[in-house]
């Protein structure tokens, strides 16, 4: 704000990004305090098609001083800018998964350059393969911020492993120690998080006697239960069918649920608190518009026991009361097959974790783990990301992977299985054929969800130095292959994936 101040006094603007929409409100409503709502612009999906136009046009004719957004932002037609700031920069919502997949970051690093302007990325954790980039950077400089906002201190972070507790007879979601400080909060009128990556009610039903897991008809993937609803849901295209209590392979009635999604969660907790009020935030929770700000509010204004919620509740928000929160299963993100599993475990962990004790008060953080002698799980507890960082470079460098190289994925995908697999076959002998081509090349293989919305799904990965010379070696190969005429095939190449799934 300092920045964006110091800007407009000099006759300039300012874009502000942030990842979440989740967050947009509780930054306009503090920059609106500071440079009058007049002078701001909101952009995000969220908006309507009216809403986004007016926007545009408003930016477009320089009504506006400052634009805030979520990624898209990055684009608006504002002039005389003065200033980019990418809040949480190390998210992963800044790379589109969509084409054209764009990294924000990089549009915002080339209008900066075009412009001569400065461009400020924050973050607690920033993503390692720029902290290291910048590291190396003449032009750039690392600015620390040795102390939290108000002075207050940093949480008390303790480990619970869950081995122990099973091994103890404790089978319920929450350990002993964190279910002994939920009850203390409440009984002080202090309020909690308590962070869980899974929505849904159970992640997946089985027959206990044939072993039959409920699956996705268009995915290879098992249906989510959703308690409310009573539907099971798949959480990648959208299908759903009623819930079954009777096993479509044996017809046994031995169907059991497995695994704790936030639904679930929040039954629990009614039946071991029925005196906490408690509110959830996840995707089911904020498909309406202002949901998001609607959930925070009440959360905030009513003094609401318990927030229940998936990674949306770990970003930048600020609650006052808040002293305690609780990681149910901080594994999840680990078991991950991507090179960053240990990057975003670190990360969602440490930011989960900055939401307690935000005031003069003391916080506290419960860590449920199977995995405690984890180095990234070592390196959150200790809130030390230097430490993170020099281990994950090493293992980076060994192990060759950005920023020591770039990561190149094709996918492929089609109607046939046995098509998809050809062509990923023939986009591979193009590929390896290509003389002038300075990277290494891994076999074709399925993708680990190999079918989505009814489409069979393959990969090829490279690995090698970006230049120009290999881009126009790859757009010769995809021309060549475009050359072949699939006609149920088609082919993306994505450049330092967010999502290797």
């Amino acid at each position: 704000m300092q920045l964006i101040e110091e800007t407009i006094k000099r006759g300039k603007t300012a874009i502000m990004l942030v990842p979440e929409i989740s967050l947009t409100p509780q930054m306009v409503d503090r920059f609106s305090a500071r440079f009058g709502y007049e002078n701001i612009a909101v952009m995000h999906s969220k908006l309507s098609q009216g809403e986004r136009f007016d926007t545009w046009e408003k930016i477009k004719k320089g009504k506006v001083k400052i634009v805030i957004g979520a990624r898209s932002a990055i684009f608006a037609p504002i002039q005389n800018l003065g200033i980019i700031i990418i809040d949480e920069e190390h998210d992963s919502s800044y790379k589109s998964d969509m084409p054209p997949k764009y990294n924000c970051k990089d549009i915002a690093k080339y209008i900066a350059r075009k412009n001569d302007i400065p461009i400020v990325l924050g973050s607690a954790t920033p993503d390692v393969a720029t902290y290291y980039k910048i590291s190396q950077d003449k032009n750039a400089e690392v600015i620390r911020l040795t102390k939290r906002a108000n002075n207050s201190n940093l949480p008390e972070v303790k480990l619970v492993d869950l081995r122990k507790e099973i091994a103890e007879g404790n089978r319920s979601p929450f350990s002993t120690e964190l279910k002994k400080l939920i009850q203390e909060n409440i009984d002080n009128h202090k309020q909690t998080i308590l962070f869980l990556n899974r929505r849904g009610f159970s992640t997946f039903v089985m027959c206990r006697d044939c072993g039959y897991t409920i699956k996705c008809k268009r995915c290879n993937i098992s249906l989510t239960y959703h308690y409310k609803e009573n539907k099971l849901k798949c959480h990648y295209c959208g299908y759903e069918i009623n819930n079954i209590s009777i096993c479509p392979s044996c017809k046994s009635k031995n169907v059991k649920y497995f695994g704790t999604g936030t639904q679930k969660l929040e039954e629990i907790i009614k039946n071991e608190f029925p005196n906490a009020t408690t509110i959830r935030m996840d995707i089911d929770t904020v498909s309406k518009k202002n949901s998001h700000e609607d959930i925070l509010n009440k959360f905030k204004n009513e003094n609401i026991d318990i927030l229940i919620g998936t990674q949306m509740v770990v970003k930048g928000h600020h609650f006052p009361n808040v002293t305690l929160v609780g990681v149910i299963a901080a594994d999840t993100a680990l078991n991950m097959e991507d090179y960053r599993a240990n990057e975003k475990t670190f990360d969602i962990l440490t930011q989960v974790a900055g939401r307690a004790g935000r005031e003069n008060q003391p916080g506290k953080v419960i860590v449920q783990t199977y995995n405690p002698e984890n180095f990234c799980i070592q390196c959150a507890k200790e809130q030390n990301y230097d430490m993170f960082f020099d281990t994950e470079i090493v293992l980076r460098k060994q192990l060759k992977y950005p920023p020591f190289c770039d990561i190149i994925m094709f996918s492929i995908t089609g109607i046939s299985k046995e098509e998809t697999k050809k062509a990923s076959e023939n986009l591979y002998k193009i590929l390896k054929n290509k003389s002038d081509i300075h990277i290494e090349i891994f076999n074709p293989m399925p993708a680990p969800i190999d079918k989505i919305q009814n489409k069979y799904r393959w990969r090829i990965i490279a690995k090698g130095k970006l230049s120009n010379k290999l881009l126009d070696t790859i757009n010769s190969a995809l021309e060549e292959f475009y050359g072949l005429k699939y006609k149920n095939i088609s082919i993306s190449a994505d450049i330092n994936p967010m999502n290797m799934m």
